[in-house]
């Protein structure tokens, strides 16, 4: 290993190269803490493209295991490190390399933020829509390793939808240079589809090119929604869909979270509801009043207790922002154990119920956070500093979760990826024949199994 690392001082920048303790114990995991990870044996800081070529090369030649990281924020333990890996850090690769306003593009290299672009694109009058919570945070190279989604993917889609190419390093440090710049194109396979999602399995992404949308011809207006239980509110969720309406962004908080935020923060938050819907809708005119209206009516005939509504922004931007801290929030509580579990629209109130009674068997504190309005579930399992009881007693309540959301349709992650704490549910939810392509498709594109060794589909090694 001594020499691995010898061989990338050699052929890398001073101070790209990390074996300080600290660093290493910093970079070893993402925050899915409760997933396995081990000290790695050294953490590159790529600046550029060259950077990573060289990295793969070397450790292709020693055959060292690779895992690729952005900024960290991942829930699923998909960038936790192995003994004696190399983790190579994107977060240095910064550069917003081509806006192109006329055919609504922009190409950016890995370690560009989320929040980040979207700022830079505004200035050109577009807009990029996938927003995770962890927008301000998370990484544009880490969105796609993952296929993140966010509050808006209800109405604009996921990470996915926005990708239209990429440069790609290979397990051998060749490079792939995948996709298209036009609105449209069928030549060959959907390379660039299949590294979407792929966590770092199949080689490490460099820069992203992705399709952006103008910013003007929106008027958000939300409708919020208080409600005594959270199986009500799983009602309303699915009135909505059923009526056919697509809001912008349909939100749920629970009571746990809304406390948690509301102390954190010093707001005032509302007391008496235990769960909250935040609906948000973009369309203009008329037609924006009538969604909002009909989603106001939906929420009163699903027992909302009552019904508010906001076209502020001001007063818009504040109540989101509720939704996107209450993970924070919730960590100063102790540890949490985050589920990403996505069910059918129809199943969320049936799903909510279930989660409550899990609880209830586990003896552990659920709070619940969700992308309602796509039916992708965040309960949120929160264990004492310290107690171990408590925390094997999440492990259980979690893998219950998985075990009723799979009885209802649903699939084990929505948009936080398989990594290691989801590999049980995937290896019940992909079939023998489709874990074989997986292997297959691996074992093609890295033959001596490099690239961020088991993670992302049951035995990935």
């Amino acid at each position: 290993m001594h020499t691995v690392v010898e061989a990338l001082r050699a052929a890398l920048a001073p101070h790209t190269v990390a074996t300080d303790a600290e660093t290493l114990d910093r970079l070893s995991h993402d925050d899915a803490e409760w997933a396995d990870f081990a000290r790695p044996a050294a953490v590159v800081f790529a600046s550029c493209l060259d950077d990573v070529v060289a990295t793969v090369r070397i450790a292709a030649a020693h055959g060292v295991a690779i895992v690729p990281r952005g900024a960290g924020t991942g829930l699923s333990g998909g960038a936790n490190a192995t003994s004696g890996c190399l983790v190579v850090s994107l977060e240095r690769m910064t550069r917003i390399v081509e806006v192109n306003a006329a055919e609504r593009y922009a190409v950016v290299e890995a370690g560009v933020l989320n929040d980040d672009l979207r700022r830079h694109v505004a200035e050109h009058g577009l807009w990029y829509p996938p927003d995770p919570a962890s927008q301000a945070i998370s990484t544009i190279g880490g969105n796609v390793a993952t296929n993140a989604g966010g509050i808006c993917c209800v109405k604009y889609g996921v990470t996915r939808d926005y990708v239209l190419g990429m440069t790609v390093v290979l397990a051998d440090g060749s490079v792939a240079k995948l996709g298209r710049t036009t609105a449209k194109g069928v030549t060959g396979y959907d390379l660039t589809g299949l590294f979407v999602g792929s966590e770092g399995t199949l080689g490490v992404i460099a820069d992203v090119t992705v399709k952006l949308r103008p910013l003007g011809g929106r008027q958000e207006r939300a409708v919020i929604g208080y409600f005594r239980t959270l199986t009500d509110a799983g009602r309303a969720v699915a009135a909505v869909a059923e009526a056919g309406i697509v809001p912008s962004a349909l939100e749920l908080i629970d009571r746990t979270c809304l406390h948690a935020v509301a102390e954190w923060q010093g707001w005032d938050l509302p007391e008496e509801a235990n769960a909250l819907l935040l609906a948000k809708v973009d369309e203009p005119g008329e037609r924006g009043e009538e969604l909002a209206a009909a989603i106001e009516q939906l929420f009163l005939a699903a027992d909302g207790d009552r019904v508010e509504r906001a076209d502020e922004p001001a007063h818009i931007d504040r109540l989101f922002a509720s939704r996107r801290l209450a993970y924070p929030a919730l960590e100063r509580l102790g540890p949490v154990l985050t589920e990403d579990v996505c069910v059918p629209r129809g199943a969320v109130p049936e799903m909510l119920a279930r989660i409550e009674a899990v609880a209830e068997a586990a003896g552990v504190v659920i709070a619940n956070i969700a992308h309602a309005g796509d039916g992708n579930l965040h309960p949120l399992i929160i264990a004492p500093e310290g107690d171990e009881d408590a925390k094997s007693r999440a492990k259980a309540a979690f893998d219950r979760i998985v075990d009723d959301c799979r009885a209802l349709g649903g699939t084990v992650t929505g948009e936080h990826g398989v990594g290691l704490l989801k590999l049980p549910g995937a290896a019940e939810e992909l079939s023998p024949v489709v874990q074989g392509m997986h292997r297959a498709i691996k074992h093609a594109l890295d033959p001596i199994g490099i690239l961020n060794p088991g993670k992302a589909f049951p035995n990935g090694d």
